[in-house]
């Protein structure tokens, strides 16, 4: 199974990725380019910004979920 359908069958489950997840959950360094591979095969991933803690305080990432 590749990265791009193990991204998909975690968002159809009704999850949500951020990168940090990605990393952990799949070993995918590069979420976003998974993110655009399915957005071009037509799935309709939307990006919200979120911060998340970081050692020095916050950083604002990108939160990947389906469309209803």
């Amino acid at each position: 199974m590749t990265q791009s359908e193990k991204i998909l069958g975690y968002l159809k489950n009704g999850h949500s990725l951020t990168p940090r997840k990605a990393q952990v959950e799949f070993g995918v360094m590069r979420l976003a380019a998974r993110i655009k591979d399915l957005r071009d095969e037509g799935h309709a991933v939307q990006s919200e910004m979120v911060r998340v803690p970081t050692r020095n305080g916050t950083a604002r990432v990108a939160r990947y979920s389906l469309s209803a």
